[in-house]
């Protein structure tokens, strides 16, 4: 009896060794994960928006939400398929190790990308941010138009050389950096807090549990709706440039707020009809239909543009934190939710997704083939809050950065830039 106890406590100690061992390497491994992740979320947008031309940056910005609507389906397509293998260790490992191949390619490729010109010239590289901006705009930009957008970003710096991060909570602040630091901190909370998380992870699992689904039936519904999101992308990479961010997003706020609506109705009942059933899974294509036209990659794109150019890279990293931290919010709430207080969870949804359209209408302004330095000098030059996004939608064409389109480029001269001096 004493040898069975102290063989069991053997075993039941190994157990909890390898346990332990295990437990701490999904941490760590997880650890440098989100790091990993936290900065290619804070700082692709940044590059993107600071080395993309005004005219194309709104759908070379939207390639980011494409791609992560894109891993999103195929990390559904890849565990549903092994979910038909024999139960072994294979069934984890293999998903887990296959994003590895997408690492590898990023880890070398990074290191053809010319640097970001607005980097170089904020630490005194002129000619080296000269070289990058004429490799990134090619033959259709002139000499000069490349010599003009360097001038204005050397003065967009120049006007910002002491701002640090603590000015944005400066009362002796005269840019408004607290106020574009609220505009990127919002958008990105509704893009958490519209419910679009809610739908991406619980897909499956709300199919089975609550519409009563088959659990394969649950899975391969709920992949289809993430690649039905994924082609949706591109409605947003067609009209971002064309309708303006402003338009997109208040056309996807008000669209996920029906959706919402719907959805909250039908699992109002007690009891959920074949028909409900329908009308839950229908209005949830319609809501993936609506959700990527503002906020799939338009929060990251309208974040890197908002934010000043000192401080573009600090403010878009503390915002792209708070979308990971509702992330996590909505992750961890929505089970429990769901089970306490039924359809009025949607109704929060709901009313969320109802408020994106008049904050946007009233807060933000349109940042669409405008150069990042003008957007900058908006905020400045306001009156007033409630003049900025009057003023956004008035800004000339020189303004709106669209130097290739000017019919004498002799005019980028001194006087040019004494203007711009006055502007920012």
């Amino acid at each position: 009896m004493t040898t069975f106890i102290g063989a069991s406590i053997t075993v039941i100690g190994q157990a909890l060794q390898v346990s332990a061992i295990s437990l701490a390497q999904f941490v760590v491994g997880r650890v440098i994960l989100g790091l990993a992740v936290g900065m290619i979320s804070g700082t692709v947008p940044v590059w993107l928006s600071e080395c993309a031309p005004a005219r194309y940056r709104g759908q070379l910005g939207i390639c980011t939400g494409i791609f992560i609507s894109t891993g999103y389906a195929l990390c559904n397509w890849i565990d549903l398929g092994f979910s038909y293998m024999p139960s072994s260790s294979a069934q984890w490992r293999a998903p887990l190790a296959i994003p590895f191949l997408f690492t590898v390619v990023m880890l070398f490729s990074v290191f053809c990308f010319p640097e970001s010109p607005r980097w170089l010239v904020s630490k005194g590289k002129v000619s080296e941010a000269t070289s990058s901006l004429n490799h990134y705009r090619g033959s259709e930009s002139s000499e000069e138009a490349i010599k003009r957008e360097i001038v204005s970003i050397q003065l967009a710096f120049e006007s910002t050389e002491s701002s640090s991060i603590k000015d944005i909570f400066s009362p002796e602040d005269k840019t408004r950096l607290l106020y574009q630091f609220w505009l990127c901190m919002g958008l990105n909370f509704f893009q958490q807090a519209c419910g679009g998380n809610l739908i991406s992870v619980y897909n499956s699992t709300i199919f089975e549990g609550y519409l009563h689904m088959a659990p394969q039936i649950a899975k391969i519904l709920a992949s289809c709706v993430l690649m039905w999101k994924t082609f949706c992308c591109l409605i947003s990479f067609w009209v971002i440039d064309r309708w303006g961010r402003r338009l997109c997003f208040m056309i996807s706020g008000a669209g996920m707020a029906i959706c919402m609506a719907v959805l909250a109705i039908t699992t109002s009942f007690s009891t959920i009809t074949h028909s409900m059933a329908i009308a839950y899974v229908a209005f949830m294509f319609l809501f993936r239909l609506f959700y990527p036209i503002g906020f799939m990659g338009g929060n990251f794109l309208y974040t890197a543009e908002v934010a000043p150019a000192r401080l573009r890279a600090a403010i878009s990293s503390v915002a792209t934190a708070n979308h990971w931290l509702w992330n996590l919010v909505v992750v961890l709430v929505t089970p429990v939710a769901i089970d306490t207080i039924g359809f009025w969870y949607y109704v929060i949804y709901a009313l969320i997704s109802g408020t994106i359209p008049i904050c946007i209408y009233l807060f933000y302004p349109e940042t669409m083939r405008r150069s990042l330095e003008s957007v900058n000098m908006v905020f400045i030059e306001a009156s007033t809050v409630w003049k900025i996004v009057p003023l956004a939608r008035n800004l000339s064409q020189w303004q709106r950065g669209e130097e290739e389109v000017l019919p004498e480029p002799e005019k980028a001269d001194a006087a040019d830039d004494v203007e711009m001096r006055e502007y920012i």
